[in-house]
């Protein structure tokens, strides 16, 4: 019998992590286009409840402020500019250099970054706030307390994540779904949805205490619940 190797068991784990970022870059650089053509919109179409949610996100921001406020997973960058127009300092991150370029292009007022949530290019406590609305779908679950215990390091004492997701169905704590392709273009992207109660779970490893969870029926389009957790970093 040979002996595991911890260090390939390392660079196996890595390997995985890696794969993933790498596929969800690539599939949002591919539907980038229609992507923001469909939802640059949002959320100045969406449910009342959901601006509302932005608008207490931003009161609660404010009080960090200039502490700056990162959205992650900021796509054609809509997100980021109600929350300027809130009158938050803020600025976007997107995985996908693609969806970048379109929301500077959009927003040129506004600063956006390709980089990933899961490993911010950020010092230790520097942001006021932590938006992430329908992206942590794409993270997969094992890395899930990993990612919001780095939203924790950079977050100031005190600050507030406020996260949106499509809930996970009442049967089970979280469904999976694989897209090979989407609006006419080949694609290899991973949804993972979750109940809120999972999420907390999460959020509770990273040391985020939860402080609000809504969950609402869906609405027009929408074939699943959606999901809004606001969580903070304890202060002091």
């Amino acid at each position: 019998m040979t002996a595991e190797n911890p260090q390939s068991h390392a660079i196996a784990e890595y390997a995985e992590y890696t794969d993933f970022l790498q596929a969800t870059r690539a599939s949002y650089d591919a539907i980038a286009t229609t992507y923001t053509d469909r939802f640059s919109d949002w959320p100045a179409d969406s449910h009342p409840l959901d601006r509302s949610l932005l608008a207490t996100f931003a009161e609660l921001a404010h009080a960090h402020a200039p502490a700056p406020v990162a959205d992650l997973g900021s796509g054609p960058g809509s997100i980021s500019a109600h929350l300027h127009r809130l009158g938050l300092p803020v600025f976007g991150v997107d995985i996908s250099p693609r969806m970048v370029a379109l929301a500077r292009r959009a927003h040129p007022e506004l600063r956006f970054h390709v980089g990933s949530m899961t490993s911010l290019d950020l010092p230790d406590e520097t942001l006021g706030g932590i938006v992430a609305l329908y992206s942590i779908i794409h993270i997969p679950t094992e890395h899930l307390a990993a990612t919001f215990a780095e939203f924790r390091r950079v977050l100031v004492p005190g600050g507030h994540v406020l996260l949106g997701f499509q809930s996970a169905g009442p049967d089970g704590d979280e469904e999976h779904l694989h897209l090979a392709e989407r609006f006419g273009h080949e694609i290899s992207l991973d949804y993972h949805w979750r109940t809120p109660d999972t999420v907390a779970a999460h959020l509770a490893e990273a040391d985020l205490q939860l402080q609000a969870r809504v969950l609402r029926e869906p609405s027009g389009e929408e074939t699943r619940p959606r999901a809004y957790i606001l969580a903070g970093k304890p202060p002091g």
